[in-house]
């Protein structure tokens, strides 16, 4: 029962998260652009510390 209901749970996680309008992003709802800061980054920008 203890899985099955973890299971659910992520599933309606993922549903919930994909939930959002084409050009936005979907944890902030914020509308995507050409000017997006995102757009910037580079992998070098998201290494892991003590690695």
């Amino acid at each position: 029962m203890k899985t099955l209901t973890q299971i659910t749970l992520v599933a309606l996680a993922l549903a919930v998260a994909g939930c959002t309008e084409p050009g936005h992003y979907s944890v902030s709802g914020e509308e995507c652009g050409p000017n997006d800061p995102v757009l910037e980054l580079d992998a070098n920008d998201c290494g892991v510390p003590g690695i």
